[in-house]
């Protein structure tokens, strides 16, 4: 696995732990906020130069749009663990078939994401009882970036593969020119041409086209085991199968999540646009604290992988440790940061001469209220399950989230925030936290006991070995 592509990689067996998480994480971290600027020019373009009801139109799509790619880019982190560890096994046959396995994979899943959510845009939007003066923008919107949904797939998968061998300087590069094109494109399209929220989705599509297609251009350039060959294109039916494993509960987990999103969005869009333009721009400006917390996730998952093929048990442990001595530090002081200029933050998003400006801007604060002072909980909750995921551990903490986070929220929206004293946005936001912390306690739990059964196992291996 010698060549030039080594010199981006990371031996995750081997050397100092810590180090290395830091060393992976925080390029990812910077792509994390990279791929968010994508958004929030959408929305302080739209917010500023196409009015709050544009806002509104693109901010009322997101639980809807997440709701339906998330079951496929579960499949993605099927990939990328995988790929760990495979490539931590040194088994370089096995690496390839499952990185064209990926490719094919993803193509095939965007093109059906963008049939599929072109013709369900209007109808869903509707169900989710989206404001008359917003349904038509949010409607033309969510069909443009659906309509570019296979590059957006194809991104994912791809760069899920370059972080399962410690990759993840490249994809930063290529983000960042991907995200000044972005913010180009938003400017032009809105700004100078007046094209509103349709500018604001081709800009988008755009610019993660020219990402996918400069992380395709690394891995046909590749001179290791992950290198794209035309001719090698085609699906590994037994590799195929192992990234289902691991994948689709993941991305069941990720489309259930949505589904009590999407609730708790129509519950957001019955108080008005004024409420959803609030909560909006206060979610994205979250979506930067959740960036930094979320790339520990991903790190938990590539690492434990790869220590798992390797047969490093010992290090496992300490990747817990320190993913999670890690995302509490960066989840507390984002968080605190981002309270504390709450007003100026916001005022970013609220065009000054947005009507009930100061209004939209109070929605935010109650919001970031409830939600982004206790947020550590949710990278600790993340950390863990990446690390389970890593483990081969998938279906049980997908359960396990679905139980006390997913269904959770539906019960709570269903029954406490129908009784008329507590109809309140305070009474929806306070169920996140609530979720976060009961969810993290019972998913560490079986974490710690996957830990203590492997080393059993191991235990037993090794015993069996001397008897022999």
């Amino acid at each position: 696995m010698a060549g030039k592509s080594k010199n981006f990689e990371i031996d995750m067996c081997t050397g100092r732990l810590a180090s290395k998480m830091l060393l992976f994480t925080l390029p990812l971290i910077a792509s994390s906020l990279l791929q968010l600027l994508f958004n929030a020019a959408d929305m302080v373009v739209a917010g500023r130069y196409a009015g709050d009801t544009a806002l509104a139109s693109i901010s009322g799509t997101s639980s809807i749009t997440n709701l339906i790619i998330n079951l496929f880019l579960g499949l993605s982190v099927g990939a990328n663990v995988i790929v760990a560890k495979y490539y931590g096994q040194n088994s370089e046959e096995d690496v390839s078939e499952c990185v064209h396995t990926s490719v094919v994979i993803s193509l095939l899943a965007g093109a059906f994401l963008a049939v599929f959510g072109f013709a369900v845009a209007r109808p869903v939007l509707t169900l989710m009882q989206t404001p008359e003066n917003v349904i038509d923008g949010a409607v033309l919107y969510m069909r443009i970036y659906f309509l570019g949904m296979p590059i957006i797939m194809l991104y994912n998968f791809t760069s899920a593969i370059l972080r399962a061998v410690g990759d993840t300087r490249r994809p930063l590069i290529y983000l960042a020119i991907a995200g000044a094109i972005n913010v180009v494109l938003n400017m032009i399209f809105v700004i100078v041409f007046h094209m509103g929220v349709a500018g604001v989705a081709i800009a988008t599509v755009v610019s993660q086209a020219v990402s996918a297609a400069l992380v395709m251009i690394a891995l046909f350039r590749y001179d290791g085991c992950l290198k794209l060959s035309l001719s090698k294109m085609k699906i590994a039916g037994t590799k195929l199968l192992q990234m289902t494993k691991i994948g689709l509960p993941a991305g069941i987990q990720g489309s259930f999540f949505s589904i009590s999103n999407v609730l708790i969005q129509s519950s957001i869009n019955s108080f008005g646009s004024l409420a959803m333009s609030g909560n909006a721009a206060a979610s994205n400006i979250e979506g930067f604290v959740y960036a930094g917390m979320n790339a520990f996730h991903h790190t938990a998952l590539s690492f434990t992988s790869q220590n798992l093929g390797g047969g490093q048990y010992k290090r496992i442990k300490k990747v817990i440790y320190y993913g999670l001595l890690f995302v509490t530090t960066v989840g507390i002081g984002l968080s605190l940061v981002v309270y504390f200029f709450r007003y100026p933050f916001l005022g970013l998003y609220i065009g000054k001469t947005t009507l009930n400006r100061a209004q939209v801007i109070e929605y935010g604060v109650v919001r970031m209220k409830f939600i982004i002072l206790t947020y550590f909980t949710c990278g600790t909750m993340d950390v863990i399950v990446g690390c389970l995921r890593g483990l081969g551990k998938s279906f049980t903490p997908m359960m396990l989230t679905l139980l006390f986070v997913c269904v959770f929220r539906v019960v709570w929206i269903s029954t406490v925030f129908r009784i008329p004293q507590y109809h309140t946005l305070e009474c929806v936001y306070i169920s996140y936290p609530i979720s976060w912390v009961m969810a993290t306690i019972v998913q560490g739990a079986y974490l710690a006991y996957s830990y203590r059964k492997l080393k059993i196992e191991k235990g037993l291996i090794k015993g069996l070995r001397t008897l022999v």
